[in-house]
C-alpha cells in the first residue's frame, strides 16, 4: 500500500469531512437555543404548554435519531395534503432531524441545570431589586453554565459521531466517502483513515470544552 494511494482516498474523505463539520455546526447551533427555549416552556406555569414540552421531550428522547431522519427525509413527502409541500434536500431534512432530536436532550440537560442552582439565588437577586430577566441572565444562567459544561460536551461530541448516520440516506458525508473506497478497492484503510479524523474533531471538542469549563469555573 503506497501513499499516494492513502492521498488518494483522503482527498474525498476530506471533503465529506466538511459535509460532517458543516451538519454538526449547523445542529449545535440552533438545536442549543432551542433546546434551552424548550427547557423554559417546560417551566412555564401554563400547563398545557408545559405539558406539550415534556411530551415533545419525550418524544424525540424516545425514538432513534435514525428513525427521525428517515422520516424527515422520506415521511413528510408522505403525509396527506401537505406532503407535496414538505419535499426537502436530504441534507436539509436531515438537518432538521438532527436539530430537533438533540434539542430535546439539550433541554433536559439545561433543566437539569436549572434546578441544580439553589433557590436562595432567586431570593436574594429579590432582594436586590434585580428584574426577573436581569436575574436569569446575571444570577442564574452562569451557575447553569458551569453545571452543565461536561453534559453539553459529551452531548456534542455525540454529536459530531451521530452525523455518520448522514450516510443511510445518501448525504456525501465522511463515512459515505470511506465506504466508497472501502466497497470500490476491497481494502480497510479507509476506515482507519475516518477513524483518525472523528478521533482528531473530537480531541479538538474536548480541548474546547476543557477551555471553557476552566472559564467558568469559580475555583
Amino acid at each position: 500500500m503506497s501513499w499516494d494511494y492513502i492521498f488518494t482516498v483522503m482527498k474525498p474523505m476530506l471533503e465529506g469531512a466538511q459535509m460532517t463539520i458543516f451538519m454538526f455546526l449547523f445542529a449545535i447551533v440552533l438545536s442549543v437555543p432551542f433546546g434551552f427555549g424548550i427547557t423554559l416552556i417546560m417551566r412555564s406555569r401554563f400547563k398545557p404548554l408545559a405539558w406539550i414540552a415534556h411530551m415533545y421531550v419525550y418524544v424525540m428522547r424516545g425514538t432513534p435519531l435514525l428513525l427521525q431522519i428517515f422520516f424527515f427525509c422520506f415521511g413528510l413527502p408522505l403525509l396527506p395534503v401537505i406532503g407535496e409541500y414538505l419535499v426537502f434536500d436530504r441534507f436539509v431534512a436531515a438537518a432538521i432531524a438532527f436539530i430537533l432530536n438533540y434539542a430535546a436532550y439539550f433541554a433536559e440537560i439545561f433543566r437539569g441545570g436549572l434546578l441544580s442552582v439553589d433557590k436562595g439565588q432567586h431570593e436574594a437577586a429579590k432582594v436586590l431589586g434585580l428584574t426577573r430577566r436581569q436575574t436569569m441572565m446575571k444570577v442564574i444562567i452562569p451557575q447553569m453554565i458551569r453545571v452543565v459544561l461536561p453534559a453539553t460536551a459529551n452531548e456534542s461530541i455525540t454529536l459530531i459521531k451521530d452525523t455518520a448516520l448522514l450516510y443511510a440516506v445518501s448525504v456525501h458525508e465522511l463515512l459515505y466517502y470511506a465506504q466508497a473506497a472501502v466497497n470500490r478497492d476491497g481494502q480497510l484503510i479507509a476506515f482507519f483513515i475516518a477513524a483518525i479524523m472523528y478521533l482528531l474533531m473530537t480531541l479538538v471538542l474536548t480541548l474546547l470544552f476543557k477551555g471553557l469549563e476552566k472559564r467558568f469555573s469559580f475555583e
